[in-house]
């Protein structure tokens, strides 16, 4: 039932970054923007979430804590996103990103959390990170290592986090309680940095209800999504749970792009082969 949670939920990330992909494309990609883009997100998801859990809010000081830790990760995450890809390609700065997410939550588990280590879990991954660099194109290449780092670390730190408020043994909400707080943390913020940014910068273009809804949609189903992932954090490992996603992002994701004006090339179509592969193994291979 769990991993079937976990496809579910990978399903609705890669709608969503279709979605994401389509408001930059309406709007265009600035910070001013990206506060915009979380800012609606953010109150949807809040919206969609209190009725999920039955009109209510839940609270407790520790998740509150994780839940605005949560949210600083990901704006710290997308001030070296903008950074990283003024530097290096899209196709290197996924690499990065997706590594992170998958490996990061992956050692945590089996170093701090007492998740055992199999041969399955290793080749799994092994051929996620091979999947991975499959996808990567030759691109100008300046130095910014320290938003490679950042990329790396803060997408990966948003699996650390879930973890740590799942497993600690502080009292705390419930899986849709903690989402409901972190989209208020994030409805805040981005409210917060869009009109610091705005009064810097007041020439932006109106936006549209077609934007609103595009935004709207990308935002619900990415709040259900890492809502979904912590209700399955409860139940599998870390180190299983985050090689499924990469996995399943990767391949998600170029099945989307079939659809799209930008079709996927032989190496992305191997990538998914490859990433396939290892899932399959994960679960093929006896512990």
């Amino acid at each position: 039932m769990y991993y079937a949670i976990i496809i579910v939920s990978v399903l609705l990330f890669g709608g969503s970054f279709y979605c994401k992909d389509v408001y930059r494309q309406m709007r265009g990609s600035s910070m001013l923007i990206s506060m915009e883009y979380s800012f609606i997100g953010a109150l949807v998801g809040l919206i969609t979430l209190v009725i999920i859990n039955g009109m209510m809010i839940e609270y407790t000081t520790f998740s509150l804590i994780m839940a605005l830790a949560s949210t600083i990760n990901g704006f710290a995450f997308t001030f070296c996103t903008f950074k990283a890809l003024k530097t290096i390609n899209l196709s290197l700065y996924s690499l990065f990103s997706m590594l992170g997410g998958m490996l990061l939550p992956f050692i945590q588990g089996i170093l701090f959390f007492g998740e055992e280590f199999t041969v399955a879990k290793f080749i799994c991954v092994m051929l996620i990170v091979l999947a991975l660099i499959l996808t990567i194109e030759k691109g100008k290449r300046k130095n910014g290592t320290i938003y490679y780092i950042g990329i790396f670390v803060l997408n990966g730190m948003s699996g650390v986090i879930s973890k740590i408020f799942v497993s600690a043994p502080f009292e705390k909400v419930s899986s849709a309680g903690y989402s409901i707080l972190t989209a208020i943390c994030s409805l805040v913020l981005s409210l917060v940095f869009f009109l610091i940014l705005r009064k810097k910068d007041g020439n932006v273009e109106k936006i549209t209800p077609a934007s609103i809804t595009v935004g709207a949609l990308s935002g619900v189903t990415n709040r259900i999504a890492n809502f979904l992932l912590i209700i399955a954090l409860a139940h599998v490992d870390a180190s299983v749970q985050y090689p499924m996603v990469t996995g399943g992002v990767i391949i998600v994701s170029t099945l989307i792009s079939l659809f799209g004006e930008r079709k996927p090339s032989k190496k992305e179509v191997l990538s998914v082969v490859v990433a396939f592969l290892g899932l399959l193994l994960l679960f093929a291979i006896p512990e």
